[in-house]
């Protein structure tokens, strides 16, 4: 598995996500909200893709 590295710009396009909690050149973490978003979506049966 390859370990990809955020770029200063993609690190700055994910801040802006209002959906997104932390960003990290490794990773980023979804917010409360976007998690029970998601959730009820699925839920109702929509897919993730």
């Amino acid at each position: 598995m390859s370990k990809k590295l955020f770029t200063s710009k993609e690190i700055t396009i994910l801040s802006q996500n209002k959906y997104v909690k932390k960003v990290s050149n490794k990773r980023f973490t979804y917010n409360d909200e976007f998690k029970r978003l998601f959730i009820v979506e699925n839920q109702n049966g929509k897919l993730p893709r």
